[in-house]
C-alpha cells in the first residue's frame, strides 16, 4: 500500500484553507472529468483528486490525515507509525468504495458502522480540548517529551457537565513544528458518553519569545553587536546558536546591518533539515571617553576623509 500526498494531488499548499482545497479539486475535477477530458489516465486522475477532496474538505479527516502524513512520502510504501492500526473497513462515508487502499486504511470504505453488518455501539464522541503549548526554540530541536497538564471536562450517563479533571500527558513535540500550528492527539480529550470514543486533543503550538533568536519561518536572526573598528578591520567572534556556538568571520569593510548566514543552524522543517542563521551586523560605539580617545577619533575623521552622505 503506497503512500499518498493529497495535498500534492491537489496541487495546493499543507496550509492551504477549505476555499483553497475545494478550488483546487473543482479544476481538476473540471480537467479530468472522463465525461469530457480527452487528458491521458483522466479516470484515474480525477478518482485521485475526488479521493484527496474527499479526505481533506472535513476537519476531523484531514486532522487525522495530517497526522499520518508526517511518517509517508507520495507514492513510497506506507506502514504508518508505530501503535497505528488500519481501520479496514471503518466507516468512511457513502460514494468512498472506489477510493483506495490506503484512503481506505485511514477512514474506512463503508457508510453503515462496521464491516460484518454490525453497527457502531450507541453513545456519543467525547469532548474535543484544545490548548495552547508554548515551545521553546531549543525544544523544537529536542527528541525528549515535554509533559503537559490540562482540563478535561467529565459527563454523566446523560451528558450533563458534572467536573473538571486535570489530566497529565507527556508528549513529543513533532519535528518540524511550525509556530501557530494545530496538532491533533486521538482520544486524548474528553471522555466519550455511553460507550462513545473518547475526544481527541488539540494543541495549538506557540513559540516562546528567546532572549537572543528572531524567528522568520525556518530560519533564525540575531544581532551581532561589533566595534566600528571590528567591522573595518575584520574580526572573527563566537556566535551563539540554538545548540552551541560557532565561530563566524567577519570580512574587513563589512558594513552596519549587514546580514551574513550560517547554513544549518536554523529550526528544523518538515524534511528534518534545518534552515539558516542569519547574523545581523550591528555597530556599537563606545564610551565617548578621555580626551586622548576623542583626539584619535578626530584624526582618523580628518584622514580617512569620508563623507556618509555623500549619495545623500
Amino acid at each position: 500500500m503506497d503512500f499518498k500526498d493529497y495535498y500534492k494531488i491537489l496541487g495546493v499548499e499543507p496550509s492551504a484553507d477549505d476555499k483553497e482545497i475545494k478550488a483546487a479539486y473543482r479544476k481538476l475535477a473540471r480537467k479530468y472529468h472522463p465525461d469530457v477530458s480527452k487528458e491521458k489516465d483522466a479516470e484515474a486522475k480525477f478518482k485521485d483528486a475526488s479521493e484527496a477532496y474527499e479526505a481533506l474538505k472535513s476537519a476531523d479527516k484531514r486532522a487525522e490525515y495530517d497526522e499520518l502524513r508526517k511518517y509517508g512520502q507520495h507514492g513510497q510504501p506506507f506502514q504508518g507509525p508505530p501503535g497505528w492500526q488500519s481501520r479496514g473497513g471503518f466507516g468512511g462515508g457513502a460514494g468512498t468504495e472506489d477510493f483506495s487502499d490506503f484512503f481506505s486504511s485511514i477512514f474506512g470504505a463503508r457508510s453503515d458502522g462496521f464491516g460484518g453488518g454490525q453497527r457502531r455501539p450507541a453513545g456519543r464522541k467525547g469532548q474535543d480540548v484544545e490548548m495552547q503549548l508554548s515551545v521553546s526554540l531549543e525544544e523544537t530541536l529536542s527528541t525528549e517529551s515535554k509533559q503537559i497538564s490540562f482540563q478535561v471536562p467529565q459527563y454523566d450517563a446523560s451528558g450533563r457537565h458534572v467536573s473538571n479533571t486535570v489530566k497529565n500527558l507527556n508528549v513529543k513535540i513533532p519535528a518540524g513544528v511550525a509556530d501557530g500550528e494545530r496538532i491533533r492527539l486521538k482520544a486524548q480529550g474528553a471522555p466519550g458518553i455511553g460507550g462513545g470514543a473518547n475526544g481527541d486533543l488539540y494543541l495549538i503550538i506557540k513559540f516562546a519569545p528567546h532572549a537572543k533568536f528572531e524567528v522568520d519561518g525556518e530560519n533564525l536572526v540575531i544581532n551581532l553587536p561589533l566595534a566600528p573598528w571590528e567591522l573595518a578591520l575584520g574580526t572573527e567572534v563566537p556566535v551563539p546558536t540554538l545548540t552551541g556556538k560557532i565561530n563566524l568571520k567577519v570580512p574587513a569593510g563589512s558594513q552596519n546591518g549587514q546580514r551574513m548566514r550560517a547554513k544549518g543552524h536554523g529550526l528544523l522543517n518538515k524534511a528534518g533539515q534545518r534552515g539558516f542563521l542569519f547574523v545581523q551586523l550591528k555597530a556599537v560605539m563606545p564610551p565617548a571617553g578621555s580626551d586622548e580617545v576623542k583626539a584619535l577619533w578626530q584624526e582618523l575623521a580628518k584622514k580617512a576623509n569620508f563623507n556618509p552622505r555623500e549619495q545623500f
